[in-house]
């Protein structure tokens, strides 16, 4: 798919088809894009959970009480490893900033694979660090689930978006 056609039609998905799951090699096949997202120093901090698990996915939606949320077949947790993200001299921390150009890079990637995802970032923390079992130097910033839409996605989107003169100034 053309780089602005995708740009143009990624959109925030709220409506999963439970019962048609992605193939394992399509969901490698976005994760790689993740793997390939650039990072501070190069340090790749992060590790990709695919949680299908019902087990699990029981456990995160408390963190995330929304109904369609549990409909779709797979979570998508971009984890954080705190003790090895780069860190500047004034204490600045990319591990922010790294995750989210990783989880960017992934929902690109499933969008351009026909794939829908939903940025999540207003979770409760406590319970979804207990749901994962993550440890004292590991964060989650955002989840995404990640399906086949339950109906199809509507190309060209109308996006709300402020007006280019509004957002950049050259100086």
């Amino acid at each position: 798919m053309d780089f602005w056609e995708l740009v143009n039609i990624r959109q925030s998905i709220r409506d999963y088809d439970k019962e048609k799951k992605p193939s394992k090699e399509k969901i490698l096949k976005i994760l790689e894009a993740g793997r390939l997202a650039p990072s501070a120093a190069n340090k790749q901090p992060w590790e990709f959970l695919v949680i299908s698990s019902e087990d699990v996915l029981q456990k995160i939606v408390k963190a995330y009480p929304r109904e369609w949320f549990i409909n779709a077949p797979y979570i998508i947790a971009v984890k954080g490893l705190k003790n090895e993200s780069w860190k500047r001299k004034d204490s600045y921390d990319s591990i922010e900033t790294d995750l989210a150009i990783a989880m960017t890079f992934i929902i690109m990637a499933a969008a351009n694979e026909g794939l829908a995802t939903c940025w999540i970032a207003a979770f409760d923390e406590k319970i979804l660090r207990d749901a994962l079992g993550l440890k004292e130097n590991e964060v989650i910033y955002a989840i995404t689930p990640l399906g086949y839409p339950k109906n199809e996605i509507q190309k060209p989107i109308s996006k709300d978006r402020k007006p280019i003169e509004q957002i950049v100034r050259f100086i």
